[in-house]
């Protein structure tokens, strides 16, 4: 089992979720309207560019936005838990000897005990999005079953291998549980709201576009409504 899993399945995960996320991002482009959405960004496409990146950084900084000091409890677990979403699959060592055995090719590794701080705060901004959509009223009259099953797809990578890495219970049934619900996670997120992991910074840059071509953003200087 475990080696299906970390073999074939890992490859087969990994082209899901490269190949679905890249057909994503080309039908999102696809899919703006011409005369509405794209018309100015050709003949402007420079300034257009300066103010997509502009967009996207500001939503990458904690604080950076109206939005996030409006809503810091909101902006604390955002990036809790993304911060560890992205740098742990990315450089942990137990990844990078999987990606080496199974391409030839593998990333730096953060140290243990780095990985391990990261994984036990992504855990903690995973949590604080499950109280906000419980505690706030106008979170959780839109909550869906469908919305607690992604974030539950989201967070349990992180506790099966943290409860792995800290050998609590039967380590072949918790590793053996992470990499089937990190698998899972590669293979819907394509298909779910998990897709944006790529159309975050797609609609992000379009509305950076937008203000700084189409809404006097030549004359703004960047200072977006946001």
């Amino acid at each position: 089992m475990i080696g299906f899993l970390t073999g074939p399945m890992l490859l087969i995960s990994l082209a899901v979720f490269f190949v679905g996320l890249a057909f994503r991002a080309v039908m999102y482009v696809r899919g703006l309207n011409w005369q509405l959405d794209r018309v100015a960004y050709k003949p402007h496409m420079a300034l257009g560019i300066k103010g997509a990146l502009h967009s996207i950084r500001r939503w990458l900084i904690p604080g950076g936005t109206y939005s996030w000091r409006d809503q810091p409890f909101m902006a604390v677990a955002f990036f809790l838990f993304h911060i560890g979403g992205v740098l742990v699959p990315l450089f942990l060592l137990g990844h990078q000897v999987l990606l080496e055995e199974a391409i030839g090719f593998s990333l730096p590794a953060l140290p243990s005990i780095v990985a391990d701080v990261l994984t036990v705060l992504a855990i903690i901004g995973g949590v604080m999005l499950a109280l906000r959509r419980i505690a706030l009223t106008e979170v959780r009259i839109l909550t869906t079953p469908y919305d607690w099953f992604i974030l539950a797809v989201s967070v349990a990578p992180f506790v099966t291998g943290f409860v792995a890495r800290m050998h609590w219970g039967t380590y072949d049934f918790w590793i053996t549980a992470h990499i089937l619900t990190g698998e899972l996670l590669l293979i819907i997120a394509p298909f779910t709201k998990l897709s944006h992991i790529v159309l975050f910074f797609m609609s992000r840059g379009q509305l950076g576009m937008d203000y700084s071509i189409k809404r006097g953003g030549m004359k703004r200087n960047y200072a977006f409504p946001w």
